[in-house]
């Protein structure tokens, strides 16, 4: 999210191998609206060549494949390649799924036409990852960072579920996003061009089996919180759910979007 910082404590890091089977099963990624613009900037057509960085298991990856796009997907985490790979077997989709880092790509010059990078870039060394991206798109090519997130300013359950993880995880420093997007990101300066950029909100569908998995599935609690205190929390989060929430019921997000074209 724009405005989040990457660490909750310094030094900390986030173990995402230890929830990669919830995060496949419930980080759905991206709604259909967003493919159908990305579509109208010409990114995810038949037959480009893609490179999606901290792809976690592959949605956005799977989701741009079944479009006909020729994708590789890179992540630090080996438990999420492991996943990756296991999902797109399971959907008999070609991809090249690799443990590998944003700031060290090993793709030769010029092999893609558009890089991606959705709810990750935060965690990148910025200033390393342009200068490898700006290596391996192809002249004329587009990288494009996104993300969905939940708005907790807005939307009561989001400002629940946050008030009640950080009673679990007072370290976390990911709460309460004032949902501000900018036109244009600050580390892009100097180095890109705006081809495009849109923001908007949708209200995602969740049961609350699916909100609570999805909750597991995020930073501030299963890449955290150790197995016993996972589970706590999610037994206080279905109790919650259960005595406020209806068994379906959608979850307001900010989508958002810069499409961005090296100068």
């Amino acid at each position: 999210m724009h405005g989040i910082g990457a660490e909750d404590q310094p030094g900390a890091t986030f173990d995402w191998g230890r929830i990669s089977p919830d995060y496949a099963k419930y980080r759905i990624g991206q709604p259909d609206s967003f493919f159908e613009l990305m579509r109208a900037f010409h990114v995810g057509l038949p037959g480009q060549n893609m490179l999606d960085l901290g792809t976690g298991t592959g949605v956005m990856a799977m989701r741009y494949a079944h479009r006909g796009a020729h994708v590789t997907g890179i992540d630090i985490s080996p438990g999420q390649i492991v996943e990756a790979k296991k999902q797109a077997k399971d959907m008999r989709l070609e991809i090249d799924f690799r443990i590998g880092i944003a700031e060290r790509l090993t793709f030769d010059k010029g092999t893609f036409d558009v890089v991606t990078a959705n709810q990750c870039w935060l965690y990148f060394q910025a200033d390393e990852a342009v200068r490898q991206v700006l290596w391996v798109l192809k002249p004329g090519g587009l990288l494009v960072t996104s993300h969905c997130s939940w708005l907790p300013r807005r939307d009561p359950i989001a400002q629940a579920t946050e008030d009640l993880v950080r009673i679990h995880n007072p370290a976390w420093t990911g709460h309460s996003w004032s949902g501000v997007v900018p036109a244009m990101p600050e580390w892009a300066e100097g180095q890109f061009r705006l081809r495009g950029f849109f923001s908007y909100d949708e209200g995602l569908p969740y049961t609350r089996e699916s909100w609570c998995g999805r909750i597991r599935a995020c930073r501030a609690v299963g890449a955290s919180l150790m197995p016993p205190q996972v589970q706590e929390f999610d037994n206080a989060l279905m109790q919650m759910l259960t005595q406020t929430a209806p068994e379906k019921f959608t979850v307001l997000h900010r989508i958002d979007a810069h499409i961005l074209e090296p100068l």
